[in-house]
């Protein structure tokens, strides 16, 4: 199974949404906490983690690469 053209720009599409919204994430979280607002600031950190890992794993994984036998 190879992934089309088409597909691997959908995956690099989403790959660079996740990691724009990362971004996004941190550059609030850093405006938080200059503003004192510590937790907010934190909170915000943690979303930006979690984009950056949603960044990481978008794309095929394996277990779906895998053809089961019949």
């Amino acid at each position: 199974m190879t992934l089309t053209f088409a597909k691997r720009l959908a995956v690099a599409d989403q790959r660079d949404a996740h990691q724009q919204a990362a971004n996004q994430f941190f550059e609030q979280a850093r405006d938080q906490a200059h503003s004192g607002l510590i937790s907010e600031g934190g909170l915000l950190i943690l979303k930006g983690l979690d984009q950056e890992r949603r960044a990481q794993v978008s794309g095929p994984q394996v277990m779906q690469l895998i053809k089961p036998r019949l």
